[in-house]
């Protein structure tokens, strides 16, 4: 047989367009912001069980590691929120040639950095 097509590709050494890193890290944002309902809930059940609870979560969310966590979870939200609505324009039939795709891309990946420095800001 002389089939020289890669046995085992590995996925390291290719060269990936922007949509698919767009792609990609959308369904990875909604991984993590499944995980982080979890914590956004939490903070919700702890500021609304009793005023004791309350003081002690707003002196907790003081913290570092606590703006960092909120911070995260308030990015992966900004960036999967983003890349749905570009996803519901191309259900339109806006932005579905490659160039349209390049450019939704490079739009959802802009607006993401300034959105989510500025959130940081906000939180920080």
């Amino acid at each position: 047989m002389n089939d020289k097509r890669p046995v085992n590709l590995d996925i390291g050494t290719m060269r990936l367009p922007i949509t698919a890193w767009t792609s990609i890290t959308h369904r990875a944002s909604g991984v993590f912001l499944f995980v982080g309902m979890a914590v956004l809930l939490y903070i919700l059940d702890a500021s609304l069980k009793s005023p004791e609870s309350f003081a002690t979560l707003k002196e907790c969310l003081t913290s570092p590691i606590a703006k960092l966590v909120l911070w995260a979870v308030v990015a992966g939200l900004i960036y999967h929120s983003l890349a749905g609505v570009k996803h519901l324009i191309m259900d339109f039939g806006i932005g579905e040639s490659m160039q349209g795709g390049v450019l939704g891309a490079r739009l959802v990946i802009g607006l993401s950095v300034v959105l989510i420095v500025l959130a940081g800001v906000w939180i920080w």
